[in-house]
This record gives C-alpha cells, sequence and structure tokens, in this order.
C-alpha cells in the first residue's frame, strides 16, 4: 500500500517542445503515483523557460514558472489534448542576451549566456529532488546536460515524429497517425471529385515517421521523406499513373515537412531559427504541388492536372489524444515512478519491441533516430518497403 503520509521528497515535471495529445495523461500518471507514494509534486511551466525564469525569493510571484500539482488538478487536465504545464523551446544554455529574464539582465552580458547554472540554483531553491523532462530530442537533450551536472533526471520521450533515439514509441505519434489517416480520408472526396492530385504536407524535420506509417496503412499512394531526396519527374510520373488506374481518377501523395527535391535543400518559411538552432520549415508541399502541375502533362494525355495542397500541420498535433495516447502516457508516467522510488535515475523511460523498458538518458544525444531507407523505403517507387511483418514491433518501423 501506497506510504501517502511520510514525505519522501519532491518530483519536478516539465514539457517541451511542441505540443501533442498525451502530455496531460503522462502529467496526471505521475502525480498521482507520487502524491500516493509521499512526494510533492511541482510542475514547472512552459518548459525549461519557466525553469530558468524562477525568481528566488519566497515573495516573489512564481505563479508563471511552476505551481503545486494535485490529483484535483491533474484528473480533469488528463483526459484532454495539449499540456496544462504550457510548453517552449527555451535552451537554458543558450540564451541571446535580448531574451534574458528581466532579473539577471544585470548578470550576464555576452550575446549568448549559459543559464545552466541558474536552473539548478532555482531546482535547489524548490527543493525538487527528482527531475521528469517530457519532451523530444531537443528538450531531452538538455535534460541530459543537467543529468551531467548532477540533477537527478528521469526522461520520458514525447514528439509525434516518434524520432527520440533509443525508444520504439513517443508520446503524440499514435494520434498523429490516426489523424493523418482520417484528414487524408476525408480529403479525398473532393480530390475525387474533381479528379486532381491531392498533395498533403504532414510535420516531420528529419524523420519521414509521420508520412510512412499512413501510406503504409493505404492512406496515401506515394510519400517523400527527408532521408531520401526524391526526383519530381518520377514523382510526377508515378502520380500520374496512380491516378490513371484509379476509378475516381485521383491520386494522393503524403510529403513530410523536411523532405527535399534532389539536388535540393530543405524548405524554410524564414531564416529565423529557435533556440535549437531549427529554422521553420514550411512550404515543400507548396512546391511540389507547382511542380506536378507543370509537369503532369508529360505523363498524361498532354493536359495539366489539378492540385488540391493541404498542409495538416497543427490539426494532426490537437485535440484528445487516441487510445495509445492515453495508455502509453500512463505507463511512462509510472515506469518513471518506479525508478524513482528505487533511487534510479539518469534514464529515460521507453517501449521497445512491445514491452516498457528504460535506457541510459545519454542515448537521446549519442544517436539519431531516422527511416532506415534501404530497409523501408523503395526509393524508386516512392512508397514505403515491406515483405513481412513477423516479429516486427507495433509500428513496424524502430531506432536499430
Amino acid at each position: 500500500m501506497a506510504n501517502i503520509k511520510t514525505k519522501k521528497g519532491v518530483i519536478g515535471i516539465l514539457t517541451g517542445g511542441g505540443d501533442v495529445p498525451g502530455l496531460n495523461p503522462a502529467i496526471r500518471a505521475i502525480t498521482i503515483r507520487a502524491t500516493r507514494e509521499g512526494y510533492r509534486v511541482i510542475g514547472l511551466r512552459r518548459g525549461w523557460a519557466g525553469a530558468m525564469e524562477i525568481v528566488r525569493d519566497k515573495k516573489a510571484d512564481n505563479s508563471a514558472n511552476y505551481q503545486i500539482l494535485t490529483e484535483e488538478i491533474v484528473n480533469k487536465a488528463g483526459r484532454t489534448g495539449g499540456t496544462f504545464l504550457h510548453s517552449s523551446r527555451a535552451r537554458p544554455s543558450h540564451v541571446a542576451k535580448g531574451n534574458l529574464p528581466k532579473h539577471l539582465q544585470d548578470t550576464y552580458n555576452d550575446e549568448m549566456n549559459d543559464l545552466t547554472p541558474e536552473v539548478i540554483k532555482n531546482l535547489d531553491f524548490l527543493g525538487i529532488d527528482y527531475l521528469i523532462p517530457i519532451g523530444g530530442d531537443d528538450t531531452l537533450s538538455y535534460g541530459v546536460r543537467l543529468y551531467q551536472e548532477g540533477v537527478k533526471v528521469v526522461a520520458i520521450p514525447k514528439t509525434m515524429d516518434n524520432d527520440v533515439p533509443g525508444t520504439d514509441y513517443c508520446i503524440g505519434f499514435s494520434t498523429c497517425i490516426t489523424r493523418t489517416i482520417q484528414m487524408t480520408n476525408s480529403l479525398r472526396t473532393s480530390a475525387g471529385s474533381h479528379e486532381r492530385f491531392l498533395v498533403l504536407e504532414v510535420f516531420g524535420r528529419y524523420a519521414g515517421f509521420t508520412v510512412m506509417l499512413p501510406t503504409m496503412a493505404g492512406a496515401a499512394d506515394r510519400c517523400v521523406i527527408p532521408e531520401h531526396k526524391f526526383d519530381i519527374e518520377r514523382l510526377t510520373e508515378l502520380l500520374t499513373h496512380d491516378r490513371h488506374r484509379n476509378p475516381s481518377n485521383y491520386s494522393v501523395v503524403l510529403v513530410s515537412e523536411g523532405a527535399m527535391f534532389k539536388g535540393g535543400e530543405m524548405v524554410f518559411k524564414n531564416t529565423t531559427k529557435d533556440a535549437y538552432g531549427h529554422a521553420k520549415l514550411g512550404g515543400i508541399g507548396e512546391l511540389i504541388s507547382v511542380k506536378l502541375k507543370e509537369l503532369s502533362p508529360n505523363y498524361g494525355d498532354g493536359r495539366q492536372i489539378n492540385i488540391i495542397h493541404q498542409k495538416l500541420g497543427y490539426l494532426v498535433r490537437g485535440g484528445d489524444p487516441d487510445a495509445i495516447d492515453s495508455i502509453v502516457p500512463m505507463a511512462y508516467g509510472n515506469l518513471a515512478l518506479d525508478l524513482i522510488l528505487k533511487g534510479i535515475h539518469g534514464r529515460l523511460v521507453v517501449l521497445k519491441n512491445g514491452r516498457y523498458d528504460n535506457v541510459p538518458i545519454d542515448v537521446v544525444t549519442s544517436s539519431k533516430k531516422i527511416v532506415d531507407v534501404a530497409k523501408y523505403y523503395n526509393t524508386e517507387r516512392l512508397r514505403p518497403r515491406y515483405k513481412s511483418f513477423v516479429m516486427n514491433p507495433l509500428f513496424i518501423m524502430t531506432s536499430d
């Protein structure tokens, strides 16, 4: 039976990077288990930003930076999407002079500043014994830094791109795939009615899992991924063939936002970069659409084929979590508490080959998780390659 009287310590939780369905269920699982085991739980608000901007004065108003979590608070939120703790892409080890918290502007004067010492002092100020960051490889890479500095960190992988190394599954991926399939199927009616190419752009900067799985499931005829630069002439030829053999006279391609033309580079909205050095992607789907229309007469009856282009964007990461993104976060949260109760830290909770486990946290920064093109992607047909699913994990493509 859980010890709910003896206080064992304080656990901090934060969510960083992009929002996904499943974050609130994870926060709920951690909080309920931790409080029943005798821990106090503090939610750090706005990811690493909250941890960085705390004013170490008991009289200061830090309500924008952290809050005490209880069962009553997390129970309601646990059924919803997004993160009620809010999120950011703050990176305390790289803070530009203009972005320094107001109370630290006289302390740090470099153009780029490392506020890690402030974060560690802030965690001590709050009395946090264990820190549970929930995020993708950017958020968790800073968690690795804190662990190396002596902070007791247990990490949970989250990203709809499913590209955190060391785990087969990241929170948010299943809902993203579900939404992508649903929306693709909804847009088929318009594509068929007008006999067009349907071009759908989906998040996926470096890894193509978010378009590979829906295509494998039958949502699209073709897909283009960041791991392989594609030939637009070949894509046009294939989609024209797919359209011709479809009784409704349309065809569908799913496009990763990080996909690149053969001989080209990633397409960015602008040159502004976030704290992790990433410029905002966007526009490859539109460029593909323009080229498909332009080239289509070469592969049909000489007439142009019109396009329906849609960027799915935040529609696939908003809303309530599906079943998998309700169950896995619950399990991940409890796995994190299992480790903490044993005094273990410096670990990443994971799913490997259908089983829950944990691995060293530095796997996040020591490797990359991308689609194995030779194994899973047919570069000639621009679609997933597979022969047998025997003994493969649930989502087929793993980090190994």
